[in-house]
């Protein structure tokens, strides 16, 4: 399960913000014999460190620190990013308002991932965890040293309230979700809360999922009349190694470390959150920004512009040394950033209009015209990854689609072609065959090209598209889509809006858009998030099912995938539900990196080996106090 969580980057957040998956692992096996008045029965229950979806976990139950950090890394300084837009909010479980970023830094569950393993989780808030072998309960054995940041102590109490919190009040999606899984959670003492799940269902993930839950402090939430649901200025309180220092609303947000802490010294966390401050500055453009980074106000950039990281990197400060522009290995899958289409217009229903604006998007000549050849193509939901489905399907696969062919939820020749790939292009910005199968594919949807040059239906209506957009920035790479959709005969328009009007238009309840630029998500070992993102009952309540997919093959595509008991059968699942999703065509693929492109003033450090799902330039990089003094001595930092 998912709740939102504001962030700069998901690459610079991952490692204090771990995304729990599911899954058994291999620990230390207890064996308890269970008396009952009917007879005595047998029950293997598993008491562990940690848990892993299949497989052993990557590091023992005495392990000192991740292989990934250094774990000698100095204490101190501050590094700062940039974001975009502003913040009105410091709740990010709340679609209401503007979360500031990294808002949901402060807060910690009981278990959390590593960014050099998948499907792997650790306990933070516990000791240790026991499970049966069919995962239908997990009881969590809390810490009896975590502290919230105000110093009062965090037990069972305060696991649950956050649970039937966001239960009640979370994400509307989650809940609908989430209150389907948990019949029975239950204090068995101040340190000690069992989640019995309901029966029935897969348990695979269970245990990961009521482990990755924010744990909140009941005591303050009550005190100060909080609410979940509502945005205010107003933090939670957490039991995370950062705390809010100061802000001016939207404008610019620092977090400090506690140095207070109560887990300076755990192996998870050694090594790691070694930046006094972490300060983020907004700006209203991206132009603007990079104009910020060169003047110092902010110290650390990811750059997601080609053009910039092409031709941008050119003035002293980067000569001369005192910004370094690395390239630095990732191992992490495509991001699925995509065109979305909201499906909820009657226009986007036909799958054949969304293969033809589909058609119109000519990647390989923005890579080379505007990208500088930076990028590769996403063609996957688990692009870059071995969950991606290729080729024709295996017999496995096949034995999964069938029964949805047989029901008439899929067409038949999903059994024998290729997976559905993004469509090549020429050299040119407008490709003329590719064209000539857009209209065709058009003319079969009923939209037919008029004396005007603009297309029709029957009732008369023009076939108008507007791309919906936040960042100037990215005006470059629409304007030429939009040029090719206007050639098909379509009323393309690019709107600019700001940020706020752009997370009011494309939330819930409103969805009021046509086409924008979204990230389709997904984990390695795909979980019940899946129905978040990507399932019919939640597609009209989601803040993450943006495109509103509405699809009953999909939806049992999801039931395989939860299903899955072993590594093989769910790569298997996987790539039958990538398969059916690739073949729905909501959303055009766009592009994506296999590297970390960044730039920083240089007076930061990281391990010589980075983790290969993770930049982590937040958390286990560090500040080198002389470096910086010799950047400001030098007038290259104020």
């Amino acid at each position: 399960m998912r709740v939102q969580k504001t962030v700069v980057s998901s690459k610079a957040l991952a490692p204090m913000s771990a995304q729990i998956k599911a899954g058994l692992m291999g620990g230390a096996v207890l064996l308890a014999l269970a008396a009952t008045a009917m007879g005595a029965r047998a029950e293997t229950t598993i008491t562990a460190h940690g848990i892993s979806t299949f497989g052993e976990l990557k590091y023992p139950a005495d392990f000192k620190h991740l292989d990934y950090v250094n774990p000698d890394a100095p204490k101190g300084g501050e590094i700062s990013e940039w974001t975009s837009g502003g913040f009105d909010s410091m709740n990010p479980y709340s679609i209401k308002g503007r979360a500031a970023a990294l808002s949901s830094a402060p807060y910690e569950s009981i278990l959390e991932g590593t960014s050099d393993e998948i499907g792997a989780a650790y306990c933070l808030l516990c000791t240790t965890l026991e499970y049966p072998e069919d995962r239908s309960w997990v009881i969590f054995n809390l810490r009896d040293d975590v502290r919230f940041s105000d110093g009062s102590p965090m037990t069972a109490e305060d696991v649950i309230f956050s649970y039937e919190t966001f239960l009640a009040k979370g994400l509307t999606d989650f809940r609908t979700i989430f209150a389907t899984k948990v019949e029975m959670v239950e204090a068995l003492d101040p340190l000690r809360v069992k989640f019995t799940f309901k029966t029935g269902i897969p348990t695979r993930d269970l245990p990961q999922d009521v482990g990755g839950l924010p744990i909140l402090s009941k005591a303050q939430y009550e005190a100060e009349g909080l609410d979940l649901e509502e945005s205010s200025l107003t933090p939670f309180l957490g039991t995370g190694p950062y705390l809010l220092d100061s802000m001016k609303t939207g404008e610019s947000i620092t977090y400090r470390r506690n140095p207070d802490y109560w887990g300076n010294t755990h192996p998870l966390r050694v090594g790691t959150n070694n930046f006094d401050a972490i300060r983020i500055e907004y700006f209203g453009d991206y132009d603007a920004a990079f104009e910020g980074f060169k003047a110092g106000t902010y110290t650390f950039r990811n750059e997601a512009s080609s053009i910039k990281w092409a031709t941008g990197y050119d003035f002293p400060a980067v000569q001369n040394g005192s910004i370094i522009k690395a390239e630095l290995p990732s191992g992490e899958k495509s991001n699925g950033q995509s065109f979305i289409f909201n499906l909820r217009r009657e226009k986007f229903q036909d799958p054949r209009v969304r293969e033809a604006l589909g058609l119109m998007f000519n990647f390989e000549w923005s890579n080379e015209t505007l990208f500088y050849g930076i990028y590769d193509r996403v063609t996957s939901y688990w692009g870059n990854s071995f969950l991606e489905a290729t080729g024709v399907p295996s017999p496995e696969e096949v034995a999964i689609l069938q029964p949805l062919v047989d029901e008439g939820l899929l067409p038949a020749s999903i059994l024998t072609d290729e997976v559905v790939m993004p469509p090549a292009s020429g050299a040119r910005q407008l490709d003329r065959g590719n064209l000539r199968k857009a209209s065709a594919l058009m003319e079969e949807a009923g939209w037919i090209v008029g004396d005007d040059g603009m297309r029709r239906n029957a009732k008369g209506e023009v076939f108008r598209v507007e791309y919906l957009n936040d960042s100037a920035s990215f005006d470059r790479i629409i304007n030429p889509y939009i040029e090719n959709l206007r050639a098909l005969g379509l009323d393309a328009v690019l709107t600019r809006v700001d940020d706020a009007q752009m997370q009011s238009r494309e939330r819930p309840p409103n969805y009021d858009f046509d086409i924008i630029t979204d990230f389709s998500r997904t984990n390695y070992f795909s979980g019940t998030e899946l129905k978040q993102y990507y399932g019919s009952e939640t597609a009209d309540v989601s803040a993450f099912n943006k495109m509103g997919l509405k699809s009953p093959a999909v939806d049992r595509a999801i039931e395989v995938v939860l299903a899955a008991d072993s590594l093989d059968s769910l790569t298997t699942a996987t790539k039958a539900l990538d398969r059916i999703m690739r073949a729905e065509r909501f959303g055009v693929f766009q592009w994506f990196k296999g590297s970390h492109t960044v730039a920083y003033y240089d007076m930061y450090e990281h391990p010589e080996t980075l983790p290969p799902y993770a930049l982590g330039e937040l958390s286990f990089w560090w500040y080198n106090a002389e470096k910086a003094a010799a950047l400001k001595a030098s007038g290259a930092l104020k």
